[in-house]
């Protein structure tokens, strides 16, 4: 027969009785009761800061497997060959919303892999959509401030929300698939994912091209209409997170196809657009997906907070092969979500079993709270140096040369030369009858709570794109565009 274990203090030793110590039946207490002291203390301390983006999330363990060469484009050792599989962990989220936020609310959803490769970590930090609201980082925070909520209230306002879209036309594209029939998935398993960001490919003989990563889901995609979502938000805010750890539980592992999209630099410098656009997708007649591997999520967390809460994505995790591009806004993210880990989590995030690699990690970085060692031990904390068996760096890991051309450093305008409207109005004709209706209906819904002299604004947006897609929403908002002629050129 099985014993089961001692309850202990944090030190490890023995506790005899859960019960508080006192002088009497009635109390007081003695400090002395340094098991419950410790036990209230803890409690205290055992909340983190949520993140500031994405803060609910779900998360799952699982595999990537290669199902296709790649390696003329990249010598990322996780695309070594056909048949290799790598272990991942992976987290999805909501955006907007703080971690008491519903699952099934209209959000952007994220989509972030973990890779253990051979070779480091490998971060994709990406969305389930390939646009993204901004291109420029400068707007980044203020627009997430609008997600969130109005200082004097402290309620989600959807003025300040559509008065900062209206003058920033880029997000229409985002803000259209936002408001599509794609804007509420019913779970995290029935939709695809993006890599977003243009990142680049270098393979051995350090010839370096484009890409963009798609996931395509092999569950379908399927999405809710909003008296769905209501009507689930009000019996299950957790709907995303059962979904996903339930299925996984049963043995139905969810799947994903991993494609890419190839842009030489010579292509990238004849494309119509510019190719390191966040608010931008390359189309796929010019640019086809390439199927790579497959994604397939088997194993849940054991706990929560040590695997979910605590892992920490970061585009900056590269490793040989994969590497950044020009675009602004993954410049920023290679700064900001590191950073962002630094403050939620400390120095030595990596530490943490989810965050930690796989492979032999060894540096010259030091010390910090809850340092283990065990990536240097006795090993001196400079660089160079003479002492036998320390760490070297090794040349052919290098990164290619990047010719950036004479390239003129200054503050350019994000705002101008800038096509916002082409794409979203393919888009929008795109859809059928009954999907505009539902896309312009629901945009009415929310942008009628602003201000009208916003609405005159973001009408304009909307003609801009496509004629109806202006009509129909001036018409639902009750707007009569013939008379609101000088604003609308304004």
């Amino acid at each position: 027969m099985s014993q089961d274990p001692l309850l202990t203090t944090l030190n490890g030793a023995p506790i005899g009785v859960q019960q508080a110590l006192t002088a009497g039946p009635r109390g007081p207490l003695l400090m002395q009761d340094v098991a419950l002291l410790e036990q209230m203390q803890h409690f205290n301390r055992e909340r983190i800061p949520e993140r500031a983006v994405h803060a609910k999330g779900s998360g799952a363990y699982g595999t990537f497997t290669v199902t296709n060469d790649i390696s003329s484009h990249t010598r990322a050792s996780i695309f070594a060959q056909i048949g290799k599989q790598t272990e991942l962990f992976m987290r999805f989220s909501t955006v907007a919303g703080e971690k008491g936020a519903a699952d099934a609310e209209r959000d952007v959803r994220g989509f972030a892999m973990r890779f253990y490769t051979d070779e480091g970590n490998w971060d994709l930090v990406g969305n389930n959509t390939p646009v993204f609201f901004v291109r420029d980082p400068y707007k980044f925070q203020n627009f997430i401030h609008t997600q969130k909520r109005q200082p004097q209230t402290n309620l989600r306002d959807m003025d300040m929300q559509w008065d900062f879209w209206s003058q920033c036309p880029e997000s229409l594209h985002q803000v259209t698939i936002l408001f599509s029939d794609r804007g509420i998935p019913s779970t995290y398993r029935h939709m695809h994912g993006f890599g977003s960001h243009t990142y680049s490919f270098m393979n051995d003989e350090g010839a370096r091209v484009w890409t963009k990563f798609h996931f395509r889901t092999h569950q379908g995609v399927h999405n809710l209409t909003d008296e769905q979502s209501t009507a689930i938000i009000g019996t299950d805010r957790e709907s995303h997170q059962r979904d996903l750890f339930s299925a996984i539980q049963r043995g139905e592992f969810p799947k994903w196809t991993m494609q890419v999209q190839i842009m030489t630099q010579a292509q990238a410098d004849e494309f119509r657009w510019n190719p390191f656009d966040l608010t931008k997708v390359w189309p796929h007649a010019d640019f086809p997906l390439h199927d790579v591997g497959v994604l397939e999520l088997n194993r849940n967390p054991v706990n929560y907070f040590a695997e979910v809460e605590q892992a920490a994505f970061k585009p900056s995790a590269l490793v040989p092969g994969i590497g950044a591009s020009p675009d602004k806004m993954l410049q920023a993210r290679l700064m900001s979500y590191a950073d962002a880990h630094l403050h939620r989590l400390g120095a030595n995030h990596t530490q943490i079993p989810v965050n930690k690699p796989r492979c032999p990690v060894m540096n010259y970085t030091r010390d910090g709270a809850l340092a283990d060692a065990a990536n240097y031990q006795h090993q001196p904390n400079y660089w160079p140096n003479t002492i036998a068996g320390s760490p070297k760096p090794e040349p052919k890991y290098a990164d290619p040369v990047w010719a950036l051309g004479e390239a003129t450093v200054d503050r350019f305008d994000s705002t101008v030369d800038h096509d916002n409207y082409t794409q979203v109005g393919n888009l929008y004709r795109m859809f059928d009858e009954g999907h505009r209706d539902r896309l312009t209906s629901r945009i009415a819904g929310v942008l009628g709570q602003a201000r009208h002299e916003v609405q005159v604004r973001q009408i304009c947006h909307f003609f801009r794109a496509d004629e109806d897609y202006g009509q129909r929403v001036a018409e639902k908002l009750g707007v009569d565009v013939a008379a609101e002629m000088g604003l609308i050129h304004a």
